[in-house]
This record gives structure tokens, C-alpha cells and sequence, in this order.
């Protein structure tokens, strides 16, 4: 006997879900609607995604396809 303390079992400790977001790695402002051309979303929503509860992020996510007209055409 050594006197030491028997090694114990790490304690598993759970994972965070995921949070899943629209976000396309295209992160440009467009100057007229002020949503990012890659995933719609506005800089408010943007900055508060990870803090939003799931039904607003829903909300947002439920949103996005009506504003894609509202993206300007880019120019080259």
C-alpha cells in the first residue's frame, strides 16, 4: 500500500446541443436591407443567435425565406 487515493472515474460531463444556424460563411452587410447576403439574418440576430432560446431562433430561421428579395443584386 502506497497510501495514495484510488484513482476515481472521470466524471462525463454532457455536451451542449449544437445550435444550428443559417449562417453560410458569407458574412457581407448589404447597405439597403442591412441583412447579410449570405444567410439573411440581421446584425441584431446575428449577435444574439447564440443567446436567443430555440423558438426565436425557429422564428428567425421561419423568416428567412421571404427575405431574400430584399437583397440588392450584386454587382461584380
Amino acid at each position: 500500500m502506497t497510501g495514495l487515493p484510488k484513482p476515481q472515474r472521470p466524471i462525463a460531463t454532457p455536451q451542449p446541443a449544437a445550435i444550428v444556424s443559417p449562417c453560410t460563411k458569407v458574412c457581407v452587410i448589404d447597405r439597403a436591407s442591412r441583412l447579410c447576403i449570405g444567410c439573411l439574418r440581421s446584425i441584431d440576430e446575428i449577435g444574439a443567435w447564440s443567446r436567443m432560446t430555440p423558438a426565436a431562433r425557429d422564428a428567425v430561421m421561419a423568416d428567412l425565406s421571404g427575405r431574400s428579395g430584399l437583397i440588392a443584386p450584386q454587382q461584380p
